[in-house]
């Protein structure tokens, strides 16, 4: 082989390893900047909280901040498709749920491929979703699914996200009655309508529990398997409607292709900041629980997005529900 073509050939391998090497000293250089992470949800609800408390304690370990950016609206599906298109350097990561990346798939036609656009980083947290109704309309689930029988098609229930529709429309099938499904952009919303009578029924989170225990509305069930977020609520399960079990996570995504030891960083992040007491404890205010340690993997994140589009997607099709 002559110098001049040993020399080519060196030059052709050289180039090819450039992108290698460049994206090996992006990953080692990582974090050199802050970090945005899109929440789509509107400021001041429970997942922005959960969002912005945990990523101020991945601060320490990154050493940058994470700058929360709010963009909600469409279910969450414009906020989930700005990451969905967003550059793979590990600079613009989401709080997802099992409404934005198992749920919506079902719901609506995305822009995006909620199985294969996104690289899982880690699991926060979950909270079931739980029935309230107004304070004169009934003191108990036997006794609303009675009036409810009773008069079909006369009661209204709000619901601020899919996860709420779809747990509304499972409970209709479940107890054989009619009632209007009412959507709202949020469930802050829905939950003011309540209150003010203009609803009967909302299905949505335990942080507002404070209602209940104020004398304001009743908490007739949760869609928990157990009752570690509010004891003094009965699951659906105990009161004999087991298939309304569901429980809403959320978790951390960054888009397809981030290099996997910037997904590494931003996983031990995590993985410091869940165990924090006073993290915790703020979360379980909010009606939130932890992940187990064991379980805050990306792996284990896969796995709850492909689990959950293998069991809902067939059961909204089942049921007939359209995105409202």
């Amino acid at each position: 082989m002559t110098v001049a073509r040993r020399q080519f050939l060196d030059l052709v391998v050289g180039t090819a390893a450039l992108p290698v090497m460049s994206r090996l000293a992006q990953a080692q250089a990582y974090p050199s900047r802050p970090i945005t992470m899109i929440v789509p949800y509107p400021p001041g609800g429970p997942a922005d909280v959960l969002g912005r408390v945990v990523s101020e304690r991945m601060r320490g370990p990154l050493g940058q901040p994470i700058i929360i950016e709010n963009i909600a609206g469409a279910d969450g599906i414009i906020g989930i498709g700005r990451v969905a298109r967003a550059t793979p350097d590990g600079y613009t990561i989401v709080l997802g749920s099992s409404s934005t990346h198992v749920l919506n798939g079902a719901f609506h036609s995305l822009p995006y491929d909620v199985l294969n656009d996104f690289a899982p980083i880690s699991p926060f947290a979950s909270n079931p979703s739980i029935l309230f109704a107004r304070k004169a309309l009934a003191n108990g689930l036997g006794e609303l699914i009675a009036w409810l029988k009773a008069n079909p098609n006369k009661a209204s229930a709000g619901f601020g996200a899919s996860s709420a529709h779809l747990v509304a429309a499972l409970f209709k099938k479940e107890t054989g009655t009619q009632f209007t499904l009412v959507p709202y952009r949020s469930s802050n919303i829905a939950m003011q309508d309540l209150l003010a009578g203009r609803i009967d029924l909302v299905f949505t989170t335990p942080d507002r529990l404070a209602f209940m225990r104020a004398g304001s509305i009743n908490a007739l069930a949760t869609t928990g398997d157990t009752r570690a977020l509010a004891a003094d609520i009965a699951t659906f399960r105990e009161l004999g409607l087991p298939s309304l079990s569901f429980t809403n996570w959320f978790g951390l995504f960054a888009p397809k292709g981030t290099p996997r030891e910037i997904i590494g960083k931003l996983h031990a992040a995590t993985v410091e900041a869940l165990p924090d007491a006073a993290l915790r404890s703020h979360l379980a205010d909010l009606g939130f629980e932890v992940f187990p340690a064991e379980q805050q993997t990306p792996e284990a994140l896969g796995v709850l997005v492909k689990a959950g589009v293998e069991k809902w997607w067939p059961m909204i099709e089942e049921l007939g529900i359209k995105a409202e």
